[in-house]
């Protein structure tokens, strides 16, 4: 171990944040990783007598808290516990006499939460804030509200290490910014020369780029960066018997006991250590020896997973910022080496910054706290929640019964304040809080103990009551690390020693009661959930033939997703725990799959049909109504002559005339205009059959009808009398007519507010067009003769005479032989 008085680069920055804290009480301290922040800041705050109460500083992971609390008590050569303790979940080392006290994320909220005054706190300083953890930022936006409000004599301090941390700053109404300059050694950074095949395997391919490092660079420890425990296992499986003589391995995660954790931070004594990690070892933890870091180029972190309907850890590939904090490891004794599992061109595409939690989380917890809190109005949140998803948490929690008009109820203050996701501690509180519960509680916060395994929760339950009679009885495979968990947080969760009397599905529906799923008809195990998703089930699972089950993890399949875990439900339990929820609903609608209209009475819970039966008397307003929808489905049917009346509706709306507007869209937006016609349209068919003229005669009404025929008619009547259709659809109004009966007409015709001529198609006697004219007089005068010596030859028996102007109108031809 390193002399914990020995000098570090934080030290010259020391005066200038204690004159800031002193002069204004709030500041924002940068310093790169190994600068001495975390351990030197809180002692120097209390050396300065800034405050007379506890200096409370968070951390974001458990082992950090624990190993900066024990530097720093060594540093002032007590034991822990004594003028600095440590409080992380289900452990704390305090006493009467502490000053410091370091904590995980999660406490500071229970803290303000219980006493938004926090007496006998001084100091709060928010430690690797970089990371932006959901707990870190509502911690933050807490803190600054009761500093505002209550008090004014509260210290508040932001650390962080690669966090742009003006932003941070200006939130804290331009806190002071202090930055430290670190002390590194230079890092030789090596890539692969070619990017990894598509399916190459992270662990084998780590290993072997361990050992290439070991023999490249034979000085000093090795830290490997590695997503998640499993990683770190399966890559320590594939060094095992190939490593150099004195390689030691050891293992660091955040679930592996204290005792090893410290062996990883320890100083080896002889041979060479070989450090597998996850981002852990990132910040905040000395590790004095290391010279060499491989990275295996992931990172795991929590983003809100559909498929759990929670937070889950997920893997996804480092960002630049996690890359430059490993590299740095190396450079901390001594100038290092850092690998890294992928080539210098894909390091362009790596994204500048990991996600703050608030982005990518599930934030029905957050709602929940802002709820206990009575207020998010106002509350300084670096990333403001995304509206939307707090819109969907907060409907979670009213089904949950956390919230109740928007305020949170007895029930939600209950579920506050258990160290579960809203869904888990409501399970747990409605049951009763015995042991049964919180196993399952703990088995869904967990990964799958049992992965190989069909679906069935009472496989994963069996396993985890008796692991080895589980394997003797069943051709799977249990995790003996994950069920080990399992039970120490079951036995950490349980309140009650009374077992409850809720089946596994029940208690499973109480903690996801949108993802309760009714079989659909059909051979194949496919699902309706109550949420309004599909899922399927492998088929041959005795799950698969239930009617009813309980769906808590899905795939990610957003179409239809697989069942990964599920429970079966009974109807009467359904009943049991949501007959109030449970109702009939009278069911008229269009259905586009099969082209009519469904009228059905049903009996639902959330999307669920339980019960489905006929509505024959169904009223006529909702069967007008249901096909109205069809319409928005199909489209209107426009005869030619419902087309032509919009037409003329469009010359006069050009023109400024005040009339309805016809478009499709318009007239879809609004049924009142249309259902009156639609009382006996039940099918596709039907509704294409329909001529919409009428209706829209009685949407224009009768005076605008009236304007509409006077400066739009719908006819021309020819000088003998007969009404030919104006069609209004081209660039003009235009009619079509044999040329002799238009004999004897002088002045064109026109239509419009603005009188347009009509466009005149003239045909001959056996109906083809002759000519087109939009100016008769002129036509009569000038091209007339032509196609009068062109007609009389081809049609003889009709007149064609020298002036049409005198001659009157006819359709008739001579007698033949005349």
């Amino acid at each position: 171990m390193t002399n914990p008085n020995q000098p570090l680069p934080i030290d010259e920055a020391l005066p200038r944040l204690l004159a800031a804290l002193r002069a204004r009480g709030m500041a924002v301290l940068q310093a790169p990783p190994g600068a001495g922040k975390t351990t030197r800041v809180p002692l120097a705050i209390l050396e300065a007598g800034l405050t007379s109460g506890r200096i409370l500083m968070l951390e974001p992971r458990r082992l950090a808290a624990r190993t900066s609390a024990e530097r720093m008590a060594e540093t002032l050569g007590e034991p822990i516990g004594q003028t600095v303790g440590y409080r992380v979940r289900g452990e704390a080392k305090v006493s009467r006499a502490t000053r410091i006290e370091v904590v995980t994320e999660g406490i500071l909220t229970r803290m303000i939460q219980s006493d938004p005054g926090l007496e006998g706190i001084g100091a709060v300083i928010f430690d690797e804030f970089h990371e932006r953890s959901l707990n870190a930022d509502l911690g933050l936006a807490l803190a600054l509200e009761l500093r505002s409000a209550l008090r004014d004599d509260l210290i508040l301090l932001v650390m962080s290490a690669t966090l742009d941390a003006a932003p941070v700053a200006a939130l804290m109404g331009d806190a002071p910014l202090i930055s430290s300059e670190g002390r590194a050694y230079p890092v030789e950074t090596r890539w692969l020369p070619r990017p990894l095949p598509p399916r190459a395997r992270l662990e084998t391919e780590t290993a072997a780029l361990i050992l290439q490092a070991l023999e490249e660079c034979p000085q000093g420890g090795l830290l490997a960066f590695l997503p998640g425990e499993g990683e770190i296992r399966r890559t320590e499986a594939a060094l095992r018997g190939r490593l150099p003589a004195g390689c030691i391995i050891r293992p660091l995660f955040g679930n592996m006991g204290f005792a090893d954790q410290r062996a990883a931070l320890a100083p080896q004594a002889q041979g060479r250590k070989i450090v597998l990690a996850t981002a852990i070892a990132e910040t905040s933890l000395t590790l004095p020896d290391i010279r060499v870091v491989v990275d295996a180029g992931k990172s795991r972190r929590a983003r809100f997973d559909p498929n759990s309907g929670m937070s889950r850890l997920v893997t996804e590939r480092v960002t630049k910022a996690e890359a430059a904090q490993r590299r740095g490891r190396a450079g901390r004794v001594a100038p290092g080496t850092c690998y890294r599992l992928w080539t210098k061109g894909e390091e362009g595409g790596l994204a500048a910054f990991p996600p703050a939690e608030i982005e990518a989380a599930d934030l029905t917890p957050l709602a929940l706290e802002l709820a206990l809190w009575g207020s998010a109005e106002g509350l300084a949140f670096l990333t403001v929640p995304n509206p939307g998803v707090m819109a969907e948490s907060h409907a979670l929690l009213a089904a949950l019964g956390a919230l109740k008009g928007g305020r949170i109820t007895d029930h939600g203050r209950a579920l506050a304040a258990l160290p579960l996701h809203p869904r888990l501690g409501h399970m747990l509180q409605t049951a009763g809080g015995g042991p049964d519960a919180a196993t399952l509680a703990a088995l869904l916060a967990e990964r799958d103990p049992v992965r190989a395994a069909p679906p069935d929760i009472a496989l994963r339950l069996a396993a985890i009551a008796n692991p080895r009679h589980f394997e003797d009885t069943h051709p799977f495979t249990a995790d003996r690390g994950v069920i080990e968990r399992i039970r120490s947080e079951a036995k950490r969760l349980t309140r009650s020693p009374k077992t409850s009397a809720l089946s596994p599905g029940e208690l499973a529906a109480l903690a996801y009661p949108d993802r309760i799923g009714l079989r659909r008809k059909g051979d194949d195990p496919r699902f309706i959930l109550s949420g309004g998703k599909g899922a399927v089930m492998d088929a041959g699972t005795p799950l698969a033939a239930h009617r009813l089950i309980v769906a808590t993890d899905l795939d990610g399949d957003t179409r239809e997703a697989r069942i990964r875990q599920a429970a079966p439900l009974h109807d009467a339990e359904l009943r049991n725990l949501y007959s109030d929820q449970i109702a009939w609903v009278d069911l008229c609608a269009w259905s586009r799959r099969d082209g009519k209209i469904i009228a059905r009475r049903q009996e639902c819970f959330g999307a669920l049909v339980l019960d489905d039966r006929p509505w024959p008397d169904a009223p006529p307003e909702a069967m007008a109504r249901a096909a109205f929808e069809g319409l928005r489905v199909i489209g209107l049917p426009w005869t030619p002559s419902a087309q032509r009346l919009r037409a003329r509706v469009y010359l006069c709306r050009e023109d400024g005339s005040d009339l309805p507007d016809l478009a499709d869209e318009a007239l879809l937006a609004d049924p009142d205009w249309l259902l009156p016609y639609l009382t006996k349209a039940k099918t596709e068919s039907q509704l294409r059959a329909l001529d919409l003229t009428d209706a829209l005669r009685a949407l224009l009404g009768w005076e605008a009808m009236q304007r509409l025929d006077r400066l739009t008619p719908s006819h021309f009547e020819t000088p003998l009398g007969r009404r030919i259709p104006i069609d209004y659809d081209g660039d003009a109004p235009g009619i079509e007519l044999r040329l002799q009966e238009m004999f004897g007409v002088t002045a064109h015709p026109a239509v419009g507010p603005k009188s347009l001529p009509l466009r005149i198609t003239l045909l001959s006697p056996g109906g083809k067009p002759v000519q087109v004219t939009m100016d008769l007089p002129g036509f009569w005068a000038n091209s007339y003769a032509d196609v009068r010596k062109d007609m009389r030859g081809r049609y003889p028996r009709h007149p064609w005479p020298e002036d049409p102007r005198a001659a009157d109108p006819t359709l008739r031809a001579k007698p033949r032989g005349t």
